[in-house]
């Protein structure tokens, strides 16, 4: 069979000036004309046009196309096993970049999606950015991290209402608990500390016991946290961790 110049540009994809540029520098002469001078490709000039696309589409320049093409002592397997290297390679370059890529757009989802006026009214003073790059260089590569981050990408600012009033609501019961005398080994507070657990395991990330307890440290350890919390009521940092650390002593 043999084909026009127009019907090979549709199969090609390409435009019939193009056939004509490589026609012209001799990269790919049609092996027939018909009777009127027009031009006419056959299966095996498909082929090389195949070729010449393959290369083109991994940069190669025109006249390196030409040396590879034309290349006597060249099996033409010699050929596809090159294509077949090269276009291997491209495929790792190309999955590389899409890693890259889809980081980069998780990165972009990452985080409280709210106006500085909506974070106000959800947090008050308390900036929830303010320790973001402290907390992505201390936890950024755990997975409870990356949950949490896509969660609270998810977020509205009515979502983060509520998780604030459930927290408030625990922190009202956990105060009145430890006002009335009760010991935060006592089998109250550790229920109230399992709670402080699932509000976590709901709204956050996934938060088995021994986790919960690690968080807990953090209350007694760094006195950013221990000031926040004993803002609340004096002591209620500490408090707070020995109640998670006794749930988690009681789930083993």
């Amino acid at each position: 069979m043999s084909y026009s110049v127009g019907r090979v540009a549709d199969l090609a994809g390409v435009t019939v000036r193009t056939l004509h540029h490589y026609d012209e520098i001799g990269l790919l002469r049609p092996s027939a004309r018909s009777t009127a001078g027009h031009r006419r490709y056959d299966d095996a000039d498909l082929d090389r046009l195949q070729s010449i696309l393959f290369y083109r589409e991994l940069g190669f320049p025109l006249d390196e196309v030409a040396v590879l093409l034309d290349d006597p002592d060249v099996d033409p397997r010699v050929h596809l096993r090159r294509q077949h290297a090269l276009l291997t390679d491209r495929i790792e370059q190309l999955e590389k970049m899409a890693a890259a890529v889809e980081r980069a757009m998780e990165a972009r989802k990452m985080g409280i999606n709210l106006t500085p006026e909506e974070k106000f009214e959800v947090f008050g003073d308390f900036d929830p950015d303010q320790y973001a790059d402290e907390v992505q260089e201390r936890w950024g590569d755990t997975e409870a991290y990356q949950q949490s981050q896509r969660r609270a990408a998810t977020y509205t600012k009515e979502d983060w209402q509520r998780i604030q009033a459930e927290a408030d609501a625990l922190t009202e019961r956990f105060v009145a608990l430890m006002e009335s005398g009760a010991a935060p080994e006592s089998e109250a507070a550790m229920d109230l500390a399992e709670e402080h657990r699932q509000g976590i395991v709901q709204n956050h990330h996934d938060c088995d016991h021994r986790l919960h307890a690690s968080i807990a440290e953090n209350y007694v350890t760094d006195q950013r946290f221990t000031e926040n919390l004993d803002k609340v009521k004096p002591g209620f940092a500490a408090y707070l961790r020995d109640a998670i650390q006794a749930n988690a002593e009681r789930h083993g």
